[in-house]
């Protein structure tokens, strides 16, 4: 065996490992592992002149709206457009039959807001980064109830 480290993969390697990845996690949970399955979007948030004010980028799958970044400039913090896209985010994952939603947030940055959004620290990592933490937080966006 013989380990290659290197930050610059080739494409194909990369397909390889993207590919295995799959192929075990179909044999576990059948299509919802496979890349048709995940659905990326944005939502931006832009002033009167079009400028982005702010937004939002997530992917949805594995029945799970995941929130990889949220950004907010700071005349937008306070007026409600945090909400605004979040919402959005939720109503479109809703739409397309996801059922819960989950998202990173750190000690600095908006745990308080998406707890008042109805998100609940279900993890946190202490000393991610070093003097800090990281909280990873869900929310149900399908009330399983109705379901039955």
């Amino acid at each position: 065996m013989k380990l290659d480290l290197t930050t610059a993969p080739s494409p194909e390697d990369a397909k390889t490992l993207s590919e295995g990845l799959r192929s075990f996690n179909q044999a576990a949970i059948g299509e919802k592992a496979t890349a048709e399955a995940e659905l990326g979007f944005s939502v931006f948030a832009r002033d009167d002149d079009g400028v982005v004010i702010g937004g939002l980028r997530a992917t949805c799958f594995w029945d799970t709206l995941h929130v990889e970044c949220t950004w907010l400039s700071e005349e937008a913090r306070g007026q409600g457009t945090g909400t605004a896209l979040l919402a959005a985010a939720e109503r479109f994952a809703v739409q397309h039959g996801f059922e819960q939603a989950l998202l990173e947030t750190t000690t600095w940055q908006a745990r308080p807001f998406y707890e008042k959004l109805g998100y609940e620290v279900v993890a946190t990592l202490p000393n991610y980064p070093k003097g800090h933490a990281m909280h990873l937080l869900r929310k149900l966006l399908v009330d399983r109830a109705e379901e039955a």
